[in-house]
């Protein structure tokens, strides 16, 4: 007989108190202490999916949105002032976590996997920013739609706070600022922070010369500070890239409402709206050029995944680099000594690991897969299909997670691992001389072949190539004629040279 996986009724699994409310398709059990109404709950019921909410930043967004949206209605003469004020005030108080309700999550419940528009989250926040008002007029949960409630200045969900909006043009508005502020306040000055102290060890360590690496290979030498110079300047790009993004962020669907046309919308209600929110939040946003492309596509939201992979893919180079080249601390590479953060093993006793590194690249390889799920989403006859996007509310989840991970992950790498790296100088110099790569200097003054050959014979005789060519260099010919010296090898082969520009073996450092 199969075993049963239905729960059994405990105390804990019982239904809590319920009030009636009703939609268009007639009544609804709802919890009674739930801001929401109707709706959400038909919500709650039929997308049991992940047991994830759509993320906070989507739902603060939206506080934003509808409250630009009512001040911008009573400035054209659609919306009262009473009425402006409570949904103004109701939204501040969502913005603010709502802890006093009982915590955001629990008035906004509804699964990241739910209708692809996000109609579910803008009927949620409708629903409880009606009934926040409900409480604030002193009347019960569920009292919106009241008919006696509203002749009095009540506020309904529909009529009032969705006043010229639609699903399909609030969420995909609702994304974008909420990507937009989150890599504004968040990501971007993580980046910078990661940069400047990148910038700070490449000055600091410009004199420190050691050997290059191509291919895992032994190659020519390079200044630590020139290596570290090159992170630096990758974050720089993140975040000229992150500019970009908001650039492309700043275009909001707000005054298309269906499907792009504006039906039942001021003509100047999206522009105002975009102006309005462009004060709050210290974003530029602006009103689509074209309505019908960014509620059709989300080709933006597309482009801004793109261009955190790409963050993504410079800021695990910066990290697997500094592993690779704090690897040891006897039997690796050990040019760079990483802070000792945390015992490495349960059973190798003083062993300590590159964790650091390995939390940032685990949160590169996340943002990569964000990345793909998300392109998926908005791609055509999949997420994108004629005139909405309906895979908004799982793009809108994987993009604010990718922007979260970046951020934490920056800081964090910033703060645990840059903050406390060291050069480990005497390593560095002693690599430098039994590289066999330090022929390359010898090139203009002997040739490839001859440079080649005393490479290898170095590798086998088990000498540097300053010790061979000691040995058979010095008494014949360079190009131009002249005898070769000692004095010459040594200036051909000084390290610091070869990490000059045409550096070829001019004395100097």
């Amino acid at each position: 007989m199969a075993t049963s996986t239905k729960p059994a009724k405990t105390a804990s699994t019982a239904p809590s108190a319920t009030r009636v409310e009703k939609d268009t398709m007639g009544e609804m059990q709802v919890p009674a202490d739930a801001l929401y109404g109707a709706s959400t709950q038909r919500a709650v019921l039929n997308f049991p999916v992940s047991g994830r909410p759509v993320p906070f930043g989507i739902i603060e967004a939206y506080s934003l949105i509808k409250a630009a949206a009512a001040r911008v209605n009573n400035q054209l003469g659609r919306l009262d002032s009473k009425r402006t004020k409570a949904i103004v005030n109701a939204c501040a108080t969502i913005a603010g976590g709502m802890v006093e309700q009982g915590g955001w999550a629990k008035h906004f419940p509804v699964d990241i996997y739910q209708t692809g528009s996000g109609t579910s989250t803008n009927m949620n926040a409708n629903e409880v920013i009606a009934n926040l008002i409900c409480l604030a007029n002193g009347k019960p949960i569920g009292s919106s739609k009241d008919p006696e409630y509203l002749k009095k200045g009540g506020v309904h969900p529909n009529d009032h706070v969705n006043m010229g909006q639609s699903s399909n043009d609030t969420f995909p508005t609702a994304m974008h600022v909420a990507a937009a502020v989150s890599i504004s306040r968040d990501l971007i000055p993580a980046v910078r922070r990661m940069a400047a102290k990148l910038e700070s060890h490449a000055k600091a360590w410009d004199k420190i010369v050691k050997i290059g690496r191509t291919h895992l290979q032994d190659a020519t030498p390079i200044r630590l500070g020139q290596e570290f110079s090159g992170y630096a300047s990758q974050m720089r790009h993140a975040e000229k890239r992150l500019a970009q993004a908001l650039e492309a962020l700043g275009e909001l669907s707000l005054g298309g409402t269906a499907v792009g046309t504006g039906i039942n919308c001021h003509e100047e209600f999206g522009s105002k709206v975009a102006a309005e929110l462009s004060k709050v939040t210290k974003v530029k946003f602006r009103e689509a050029s074209n309505h019908f492309e960014s509620q059709h596509a989300k080709d933006a939201y597309v482009e801004t995944s793109g261009l955190l992979r790409t963050v993504a893919v410079s800021l695990s180079k910066i990290a697997n680099d500094i592993r690779w080249l704090g690897s040891g601390p006897r039997c690796g590479i050990g040019e760079l000594v990483l802070p000792a953060v945390q015992p490495g093993s349960s059973i190798m006793p003083g062993k300590v690991n590159p964790v650091i590194c390995e939390s940032l690249i685990m949160v590169c390889c996340q943002v990569i897969g964000n990345d793909a799920a998300l392109t998926y989403g908005g791609f055509g006859g999949v997420g994108s299909l004629l005139d909405l996007n309906v895979a908004m509310p799982m793009m809108a989840a994987n993009l604010l997670d990718s922007i979260h991970l970046l951020a934490k992950g920056c800081d964090v790498f910033t703060t645990n691992l840059l903050a406390d790296l060291k050069p480990d100088e005497a390593r560095c110099k002693g690599l430098i001389e039994g590289s066999l790569a330090m022929c390359t200097s010898l090139v203009p003054v002997i040739g490839y072949d001859k440079s080649a050959a005393l490479a290898k014979d170095a590798f086998k005789q088990g000498k540097t190539v300053r010790q061979l060519a000691y040995e058979v260099v010095v008494g014949t010919k360079d190009f131009a004629g002249k005898s070769i010296t000692r004095e010459d090898i040594d200036s051909y082969l000084n390290p610091w040279s070869m990490t000059l520009p045409g550096g070829e073996g001019s004395a100097g450092g």
